[in-house]
């Protein structure tokens, strides 16, 4: 799936204080950004990974407010990050599995996670520092 923007092989015109001449820079951190970049996005992903599939299992762990989880797997499925997989049609109940895009996001989760043990909090969590 192609995202909104692309990155352009050519070289971009740039200031001398370092900002394009014609607008906002094309970026494609931006662009992942309008796809994974709020909170629970991150989250579902991170569960996924983790291999919990189902939405109220999603939901207890990520404590995301109903609305909200269905809204985010939706535009993940939309992206083409996330699939959606029928496991009962009655009652019809459906499961989230990570595509090929969804996975490629795994090591980048994981370096968010050792950023945020060595930056955003105390450091790792164990039982012998809790």
């Amino acid at each position: 799936m192609r995202y909104s923007s692309t990155v352009s092989p050519k070289i971009e015109p740039i200031s001398q204080r370092g900002l394009r001449a014609d607008g906002p820079r094309i970026c494609p951190i931006a662009d992942a950004l309008e796809i994974v970049g709020e909170r629970y996005s991150l989250l579902v992903l991170r569960e996924l990974g983790f291999g919990v599939t189902r939405f109220n299992d999603i939901r207890h762990n990520t404590g995301a407010p109903r609305e909200t989880l269905a809204t985010r797997l939706r535009k993940l499925e939309e992206a083409g990050v996330i699939e959606r997989r029928r496991y009962s049609e009655h009652p019809p109940r459906d499961e989230y599995v990570l595509t090929e895009a969804g996975k490629a996001l795994t090591p980048i989760l994981g370096q968010l996670r050792r950023w945020g043990e060595e930056y955003a909090n105390d450091g790792p969590s164990t039982p012998a520092t809790k």
